[in-house]
């Protein structure tokens, strides 16, 4: 019995030492293994730091509006007898537009110009009587008022009649007419839109910390999305003068050039104004920097010798960075790097302090100042 109890214990022992004995192995492997993983070269591109010249600008989105802008419509009420405008055309101030049936007026026109043709006969007639004694006074100036009343009659039914006929009061485009040949329109009934569109106003506002950085008469070049590969230069022309009271903005407006008329009223800009001296900064793509609550970093590229089949061998070294003013796909760097550095664009995610990397630069991230959107 005892001897049977001795055996069944050195096989316990067997059995449970074979496996604690693969336990400890596995670990150990699985130790090694993920050793080695972690001193596996990590793939990332890179770039040389350089200076760059930036302009100091002020940066604002406005609307366009047309320096003259209605929409046409009549003063009178009345019927459409004939559109004289194709719709889309440029026309010249003065252009009868709109024409309402005036065949009523016309005639009531002409018979108060028949009685005032009288009534001046009559005092004609009547200052030559005076003369001889024949009339009074007090006539002749009965027949004087009659004339200028007369005279008031037909210059009235004159203003309505030119009110049938309704012109431009100033150059520029025409729109979709919104009425038709036989409707009647009561008065102020929109008929057609009329904009003036060299030049245009673009309407913007700035923060009032701003204000010292602009001025009447200061170039300013605008963008807008209709046309991303074009400038449209201007001037400012007038500063509000006064700031408002719930954004504590200031209202600029500024006067376009905009002789090809692509510009058109209602669409937003984006304004730039040059204010300053130009600047060099260190810049980098904004993907090269690892934002953090207790400090922004970078990881340069440093040589550690060569592996043992002789190539050159790099790791990243994190440091700290003082970050400045943004443009575009760029962030100017104040502090903790210097012009010559190697710095990781992609791939620091994967990075530590120390970590061994491989350097591939055939994809790099966007670097523009300015960058355009680009259709799929």
């Amino acid at each position: 019995m005892t001897k049977r109890m001795i055996i069944m214990l050195v096989l316990a022992g067997v059995v449970f030492g074979g496996i604690f004995g693969f336990q400890a192995f596995k670990g150990s492997m699985m130790k090694k293994y993920m050793s080695s993983m972690g001193n596996a070269p990590q793939t990332v591109s890179t770039m040389s730091v350089g200076y760059q010249d930036w302009q100091p600008q002020l940066e604002a989105v406005g609307s366009l509006r047309a320096v003259n802008g209605a929409e046409v419509s009549p003063e009178v009420s009345g019927t459409v007898a004939a559109l004289h405008f194709k719709q889309g055309e440029d026309v010249k101030k003065g252009k009868v537009l709109v024409e309402l049936i005036a065949d009523n007026d016309i005639a009531r026109l002409h018979s108060l110009q028949a009685a005032s043709a009288l009534a001046k006969i009559t005092y004609e007639r009547d200052k030559q009587q005076l003369e001889f004694k024949a009339i009074s006074q007090q006539a002749v100036d009965v027949d004087k008022a009659n004339l200028m009343q007369a005279a008031a009659a037909v210059s009235e039914q004159q203003a309505l009649v030119n009110k049938k006929f309704i012109p431009a009061l100033f150059s520029g485009r025409i729109g979709i007419t919104q009425v038709s040949v036989g409707q009647y329109l009561n008065a102020g009934t929109p008929v057609v839109s009329l904009q003036a569109l060299d030049p245009v106003y673009l309407d913007f506002s700035v923060p009032q910390q701003n204000i010292s950085m602009i001025s009447a008469g200061q170039d300013i070049s605008a963008r807008t999305d209709s046309y991303p590969d074009e400038v449209f230069a201007g001037k400012i022309a007038v500063i509000n003068p006064e700031v408002d009271g719930g954004t504590l903005n200031v209202k600029v407006r500024a006067e376009l050039k905009n002789p090809k008329h692509k510009l058109l009223p209602g669409m937003y800009a984006t304004v730039d104004i040059a204010t300053g001296k130009t600047q060099r900064y260190i810049t980098l793509p904004q993907t090269a920097i690892t934002y953090n609550p207790y400090g922004n970093i970078v990881y340069l590229v440093e040589a550690q010798g060569t592996d043992d089949k002789g190539k050159p061998k790099f790791i990243a070294k994190q440091v700290f960075v003082t970050t400045g003013d943004k443009r575009g796909d760029q962030v100017a760097v104040l502090k903790g790097i210097k012009e010559g550095d190697t710095v990781v664009t992609t791939g620091q995610v994967k990075l530590h302090n120390g970590s061994l990397i491989s350097v591939n630069n055939d994809i790099q991230p966007s670097n523009e100042a300015d960058p355009k959107p680009k259709d799929d």
